[in-house]
């Protein structure tokens, strides 16, 4: 799926929706051209014969808050914040300590209901704006769920966020272990985004984005940067950062307005043959991708 060939021979003229980003022409200034499907991951991609990270004692008991995750409910921190709660029971009993072990044989409840390890699913949407990433609003607002109801059985989360009024690839899944490997910030997950200014980004803007930026907190430099083609308002910006609404704080730290932001491709993943508002089942190829970034 991922060729590193992708680029060869390819003809000035030529045009692609989800693969638009050009050469610059200064030497020093990055390029996106063919980039959503020819991303080299030496400095991410881990290789390991472990299939989890954290081994199972030999009497079969895991930690409450993976349990959790591997149902579905959420991620293991989030799992945590749950039991810290107080609304997580096992066997009955209200359980508040970080780290408490359940067995196979034990009855796990989350907010009153029962809950079992469901089989993993992963699923891809191309997300509208208008749409808060969460799966509940207090006040009764639209959510990405809502895009993908009925869509399986299992329940599943949306990984990491996107904000209401940005669009393009957000993944949802119950695997709560890969969920939580994937936002780690350690995970380095590269992210490419499609930004629309209300002004034209200057060169000498562009130049000192280029070496890096000092935000309110810390230092931020984009992995790769190029003007979308033919348009000095509209940019590709490569980044790993999952740092909260860190696209619109880069450039309103510049002096510009974001008008558009769309993220155009995840981890590897892109929006090819998925239109806006719509969703698809990752393959296993995918899924094994995904787990070897981490």
């Amino acid at each position: 799926m991922y060729n590193k060939n992708n680029n060869k021979n390819k003809t000035k003229n030529q045009s692609d929706k989800n693969n638009k980003f050009s050469n610059n022409k200064k030497s020093d200034k990055k390029s996106f051209e063919g980039k959503k499907d020819n991303f080299k991951f030496s400095n991410h991609t881990k290789r390991t014969n472990k299939t989890n990270d954290v081994e199972k004692p030999s009497d079969g008991t895991v930690r409450l808050n993976k349990y959790i995750a591997n149902a579905g409910i959420c991620s293991r921190r989030e799992a945590d914040k749950l039991i810290e709660a107080g609304v997580v029971k096992v066997n009955g009993e209200t359980v508040t300590t970080l780290g408490y072990k359940v067995k196979p044989t034990d009855i796990v409840e989350v907010e009153g209901q029962k809950i079992k390890n469901e089989k993993k699913v992963y699923i891809l949407l191309n997300k509208p704006k208008d749409y808060l990433t969460t799966t509940k609003d207090p006040k009764n607002r639209k959510t990405v769920m809502e895009l993908i109801k009925g869509a399986v059985k299992e329940r599943v989360f949306p990984v990491g966020r996107l904000d209401r009024q940005t669009t393009g690839l957000l993944l949802f899944t119950n695997d709560g272990e890969l969920a939580d490997k994937l936002m780690h910030p350690k995970s380095n997950v590269p992210k490419l985004y499609h930004v629309t200014l209300n002004k034209n980004f200057s060169g000498s803007d562009f130049e000192k984005l280029v070496k890096g930026i000092e935000l309110e907190d810390g230092f931020i430099k984009p992995d790769a940067l190029s003007y979308v083609m033919g348009k000095k308002n509209e940019l590709g910006i490569q980044i790993h950062s999952g740092k909260n609404r860190i696209i619109r704080r880069i450039f309103e730290h510049l002096g510009y307005d974001v008008i558009k932001l769309d993220r155009v491709m995840y981890a590897g993943l892109t929006k090819k043959n998925l239109p806006r508002g719509k969703w698809r089942f990752l393959t296993e190829k995918e899924v094994n991708f995904l787990k070897m970034l981490c």
